[in-house]
């Protein structure tokens, strides 16, 4: 098994860069990311996560509006390519079918994909937000407000 924290690092990159772009608007035919929505949307799914678990995470990133659509499938979409390929906890391409049947039953793959995908998102929450403040300083910088 490879190193926890690095791959909680990789894939808090992943989300953050991921969910940002899909959350982005296209600009003179350029998608500019959208770090701030990433952001609040990385922030409510972790709650969700934290507070209510697993199958709750996922049926909260199914449940989003039109505002969030884009960016809740790729959380789900990074979710289901950690667990998947890897953790190795699961096998079914159905995320939630997934977690009923391969994880839910074992309490230690259970609690260790919760752990990873805490960390990972609140790595991404820290990403999103220095991108944001990174887009921030070259906005100012290039004498445009942003």
């Amino acid at each position: 098994m490879e190193n926890l924290d690095r791959l909680c690092a990789e894939y808090g990159h992943k989300f953050a860069d991921e969910v940002s772009k899909a959350l982005g608007k296209k600009e003179n035919e350029t998608l500019k990311p959208n770090p701030q929505k990433a952001e609040n949307l990385v922030t409510k799914a972790l709650g969700v996560l934290q507070e209510q678990g697993l199958y709750a995470f996922v049926l909260f990133c199914e449940s989003r509006g039109s505002a969030e659509k884009d960016g809740a499938e790729k959380i789900k979409d990074i979710t289901k390519e950690l667990l998947k390929e890897k953790l190795s906890l699961i096998n079914d391409d159905d995320l939630l079918k997934a977690i009923r049947s391969e994880i839910a039953s074992k309490l230690d793959d259970l609690m260790l994909a919760i752990q990873v995908l805490e960390k990972s998102l609140i790595y991404a929450r820290y990403h999103a937000k220095a991108l944001s403040n990174s887009l921030e300083e070259n906005s100012v910088s290039e004498g445009v407000v942003a």
